[in-house]
């Protein structure tokens, strides 16, 4: 059996609430300043998630809490997933 390699491991996923958030300025943002796919920005200007593939969770992290309150923080290891373990 292959094993296969994730270049990103973690499934990166927030909400920012806060207030005038651009979910555009954010997307760009995210996408200049950090490495990882799968970037998802969606909301409106009181509260946007964010969906992301990264090596450095904690990054999107700082930059999200820079912006207004986070929660619903969720951080899973895809690599550990891929291999049947609990992310």
């Amino acid at each position: 059996m292959t094993e296969q390699t994730i270049e990103f491991r973690y499934d990166t996923q927030l909400l920012i609430e806060g207030e005038n958030l651009d979910e555009d300025e954010i997307f760009d943002y995210i996408s200049e300043h950090f490495e990882g796919d799968s970037l998802l920005a969606v909301g409106d200007e009181d509260l946007i998630k964010i969906h992301f593939h990264t090596n450095e969770p904690w990054k999107i992290l700082e930059y999200g809490r820079s912006l207004g309150e986070i929660y619903d923080i969720v951080v899973e290891d895809m690599d550990r997933q891929s291999r049947g373990l609990k992310g």
